[in-house]
């Protein structure tokens, strides 16, 4: 395989999505589809990827400060992003002989096509950005006063990711 495809020196896996949904609304099918996709999708991405991760490399994990921070209604998103953090910190472990880090970055609200449909709707979108986007802030940044862009996520990644960081794993 490593013939054929190379090799992967940095391997950014993101795998998120999810629905607002209050405590007692639940249901299995909510909560399958997103365990599925954030949990599942993404141990199993790294799993694939990983003989074609060489030693020394880095693994970064995006995860949300919903992990951290109660959102109204978003539990099931929020746990499955708590289980991120948790893969960050086991897998530096288990990755250490091979000095592999793993870093899981945890971002508040990024303004994307998914952030704009989450709420379901154009006025559920508004009342959203304007209510909950801005009590997030960046791990050690400033408080925002709109959702940054994804653009805006490439500083902390690229730090990650540097060699001056080859000796931390962590989950911010």
């Amino acid at each position: 395989m490593k013939r054929e495809k190379g090799r992967i020196d940095i391997l950014f896996a993101n795998a998120g999505g999810g629905e607002f949904v209050p405590l007692g609304a639940i249901i299995e099918e909510h909560f399958d589809k997103t365990f599925n996709i954030n949990v599942k999708g993404l141990l199993f991405t790294v799993q694939k990827a990983l003989p074609l991760i060489p030693d020394g490399s880095s693994i970064i994990l995006n995860g949300a400060i919903a992990s951290i921070k109660g959102v109204p209604a978003f539990s099931v998103y929020s746990a499955t992003k708590a289980v991120v953090r948790s893969f960050a910190r086991t897998w530096s472990v288990d990755l250490k002989e091979r000095k592999i880090r793993v870093n899981a970055l945890s971002p508040g609200p990024i303004e994307t096509p998914i952030i704009n449909g989450l709420a379901g709707n154009e006025e559920a979108t508004k009342q959203f950005k304007a209510n909950i986007a801005p009590q997030f802030q960046w791990v050690g940044g400033a408080a925002r006063t709109r959702s940054p862009k994804s653009r805006s996520f490439s500083p902390p990644t690229t730090a990650a990711t540097s060699p001056a960081s080859n000796y931390s794993s962590m989950a911010a």
